[in-house]
């Protein structure tokens, strides 16, 4: 699990307003605009490593996995790997055909990163001097923003045609998955709630 960079930064803001608050003391700005934060949690991630495989027909070496040969010394990134793109440089690897390993090193990709920001909204009403009932809005992933995982990597599955051109990627640098930041669901999703404090 190398994470090169792996940043996140919380805030919590009470709003200035209301009661003992330097602005709308009192009155009906008081009352609406009094007892009001907001919070946020921004987070960015570099991409996780993964390394291109092939199929294993001809290793004969059963229980492992076959990496790719790699035929160009530098993968370049050539697209997002959505929607029909390819990710990396698809030519750069080739499937190996003969009983020896691929000479692709262990983890020498990296899958896109991620970019993610919560925010919330609450406000606190008080019930007597010590007891306040809190209602509370939240949005996780309030931009909907897709959080990809890693892209296809056997090499296996690439098509060519006779010249070596791309035929079908089918699957192979292709992102058909969500990664989704250990949540339970990846898209946008709101949270309602109400809560006594004491």
């Amino acid at each position: 699990m190398d994470i090169t960079h792996n940043l996140h930064i919380a805030t919590v803001y009470e709003l200035p307003f209301g009661k003992d608050k330097p602005f709308l003391q009192h009155g009906i700005g008081a009352i609406l605009a009094g007892g009001w934060s907001t919070n946020a949690l921004f987070g960015h991630t570099s991409g996780l490593p993964f390394s291109v495989t092939a199929s294993a027909a001809s290793l004969n070496a059963p229980g492992n996995t076959q990496r790719a040969d790699q035929i160009k010394a530098d993968v370049n990134k050539v697209g997002t790997g959505v929607g029909g793109q390819a990710y990396f440089d698809p030519l750069a690897f080739a499937p190996v055909t003969t009983a020896r390993f691929g000479t692709a090193g262990f983890n020498t990709l990296r899958g896109p990163g991620n970019t993610n920001l919560d925010l919330g909204l609450f406000r606190s009403f008080p019930i007597t001097e010590r007891i306040r009932l809190q209602i509370r809005a939240e949005a996780l992933n309030v931009s909907n923003t897709p959080h990809f995982g890693n892209p296809g990597n056997n090499v296996s599955n690439l098509q060519l045609n006779g010249d070596g051109s791309v035929r079908n990627l089918n699957g192979f640098s292709q992102i058909t998955t969500t990664n989704p930041l250990g949540r339970l669901i990846d898209p946008r999703y709101f949270r309602f709630g109400i809560r006594f404090l004491f």
